[in-house]
């Protein structure tokens, strides 16, 4: 399997989360902006652009945007 690219995941969450181009690098802190409407955003992101089914109890547990983009690698694999 091939490995999640960090700047298309960031784009991707970007426009889920309806943010301008280049705001998201990966190591910014979920509790900034996080709520359920994202939550839910990401998770259907997820499956519609990386195939991939993610428990919801799942993303909580991480604390950052590069830690969302590892929740899916590591169902992809």
């Amino acid at each position: 399997m091939t490995t999640l690219d960090a700047t298309t995941f960031c784009r991707n969450l970007e426009e889920v989360l309806d943010l301008a181009p280049g705001t998201l690098k990966g190591n910014e802190t979920l509790s900034d902006w996080w709520d359920s409407i994202a939550m839910m955003g990401y998770l259907a992101m997820a499956d519609n652009k990386y195939g991939v089914i993610i428990p919801a109890k799942r993303v909580p547990k991480v604390p950052t945007v590069d830690d969302l983009a590892a929740l899916i690698q590591e169902f992809r694999n």
